[in-house]
């Protein structure tokens, strides 16, 4: 008898355990206390679902307290879908207590689009302030300026969805302060008034097909970079420097190139002659032998050029 008690009581308290966690009745006890109508079967079917039960009955418990109508299928389905229920719910209350319309259905969407809608919610109430990075901007005069914004945007639910994100606020800011930048005479006139930039970029409409409102667009910082301007003059300078260099050099390669020829020349013209001075006494011999030439006709030849060499010498020494 006491071995068949030993064994009943654990088969017992798990059998209790595993109908304790089927069927939840402690947030059914919880729901009943707080007004809020969730039946016991209900609770079931979302344990065979393999949906937390605490994570629906807890959230409409806040929502019917904060006076919303939501429905028990309405989160069921959201945290289906992968949504989180519980900060949709304190978007809808924080929206209803800041008295933006925000219905159930737009919040699970823009949840579900991966927003923040309760930072959204609060965004709206309280403005967030995005600041820029350092946006280099060249004025005509070739003076560079590195300025730092601060944008101050609100959160628009409507466009929450399919809106562009902070990025592209400062993307579009970081351009228009390039222009506005960009086309001043000098650069002087933007640290006189740093506020033009803010009103010319502010009256693009630059919150276009974004999820924000921009409110405002101040100038943090605004300080005086390079002379753009003089260094590239200076890099055009030093490129057409080397240019001339290598044009330069190239005709003095050429003029090497044509000495070199006018000596090849030269002394090809030089051995030439004296293969033909070589051809000389060979052609006073066969002369000889012809009898072409005498004895005196040589003799006054020789005494001809010797004179003609005392001539030369003469006249290098002089």
């Amino acid at each position: 008898m006491d071995l068949g008690i030993f064994i009943i009581l654990p088969i017992l308290l798990i059998g209790i355990m595993i109908l304790l966690y089927i069927v939840p009745l402690g947030l059914w006890v919880s729901a009943l206390a707080a007004g809020v109508n969730v039946g016991i079967f209900t609770l079931v079917g979302m344990r065979l679902r393999r949906v937390n039960p605490s994570q629906i009955v807890m959230p409409l418990i806040k929502a019917n307290k904060a006076g919303l109508d939501v429905q028990v299928n309405q989160l069921e389905a959201h945290y289906l879908a992968g949504g989180d229920v519980d900060r949709v719910v304190d978007a809808l209350i924080a929206a209803e207590r800041a008295s933006i319309p925000l219905t159930f259905e737009r919040s699970a969407a823009i949840d579900l689009a991966g927003r923040d809608v309760l930072e959204a919610v609060q965004m709206s109430v309280n403005p967030k302030v995005i600041e820029t990075p350092i946006i280099s901007a060249v004025a005509k005069n070739g003076i560079e300026l590195k300025v730092r914004a601060r944008v101050t945007v609100r959160a628009n639910i409507d466009r929450l969805v399919g809106g562009a994100g902070e990025a592209t606020i400062i993307a579009r800011v970081g351009e228009g302060i390039v222009t506005t930048v960009g086309s001043s005479e000098e650069h002087t006139d933007v640290l006189e008034n740093p506020d033009h930039i803010s009103r010319t970029v502010l009256g693009k409409g630059l919150d276009a097909g974004t999820a924000f409102e921009i409110l405002s667009i101040d100038i943090a910082d605004v300080d005086v970079g390079r002379n753009i301007g003089a260094q590239l003059q200076t890099d055009q300078a030093e490129a057409d420097k080397k240019i001339a260099q290598a044009r330069a050099e190239e005709r003095r390669a050429m003029a090497v190139a044509t000495e070199q020829e006018m000596r090849a020349k030269t002394q090809d013209m030089q051995a030439k002659v004296v293969e033909a001075q070589a051809e000389v006494p060979k052609a006073l011999a066969q002369a000889f032998r012809d009898g072409n030439l005498g004895v005196m006709d040589y003799y006054n030849m020789n005494n001809i050029l010797a004179d003609t060499k005392m001539r030369e010498n003469l006249a290098d020494g002089e």
